[in-house]
């Protein structure tokens, strides 16, 4: 699994996938390719988008749908089966507050209000999947990440509130644990797999740090 390299140097990779069974059919980023793309990257640790209560549970009792059944599919089907096959240590660094937090952005809306801001998102929803192809692995290119960043924007115009607590304060927890394993793992190779839809504040978040190679795309 590993590469030959530089043992001194921190290697970072972002993967962004989709969750969705028929997106990964209707757009061409089946589990198959994930896999690759993991094998090429040889990762000695994943980080991946999964909360560590749930990390805990399906350690200690073999459940891998997570505490509120919120797991994706990929990590019992590719991602917890690939790293103990190939031994590689799997960091959970997901965030959300089991019991609180779970309002919608659009819930505190009357009816009408509610139609027409989900017409809104779906329209970002559909520039946003016109950009799939825009780089070598889907939903993996600038051209997305553009387009996710402004439709986050939005969102956050829309309700700060949730945004704030959901997106903004989730995300910052996310890469402050990615941060601590890259400490923790000097001179590894780190692969970070989420959905896609994170890959720009992770690029935002790492590129600047000098301390590692971060690779993204990883094609």
């Amino acid at each position: 699994m590993r590469r030959i390299g530089d043992d001194s140097l921190t290697v970072v990779g972002i993967l962004g996938v989709t969750h969705d069974p028929q997106m990964q059919a209707q757009y061409h980023y089946p589990l198959s390719l994930m896999e690759e793309l993991m094998q090429e990257f040889a990762p000695d640790v994943v980080c991946g988008e999964v909360h560590p209560k749930s990390w805990r549970l399906y350690l200690e009792t073999g459940d891998p749908y997570g505490i509120l059944n919120e797991i994706q599919a990929e990590y019992p089907r590719l991602i917890f089966p690939f790293c103990e096959r190939h031994g590689v240590e799997f960091i959970p660094v997901n965030w959300f507050e089991e019991d609180v937090f779970d309002e919608g952005p659009f819930d505190r809306f009357g009816a009408d209000i509610q139609q027409r801001l989900e017409k809104d998102l779906a329209q970002w929803n559909h520039k946003q999947m016109e950009t799939w192809n825009r780089g070598r692995i889907p939903f993996n290119s600038p051209a997305y990440d553009i387009v996710t960043q402004a439709m986050y924007a939005w969102l956050q115009q829309v309700n700060p509130e949730v945004q704030n607590i959901q997106w903004n304060a989730r995300h910052n927890i996310m890469v402050a644990r990615v941060a601590r394993a890259i400490a923790e793992h000097r001179g590894k190779r780190i692969l970070c797999i989420h959905g896609a839809d994170h890959n720009y504040w992770y690029r935002h978040a790492l590129g600047e740090r000098t301390d590692i190679e971060l690779v993204y795309p990883l094609r």
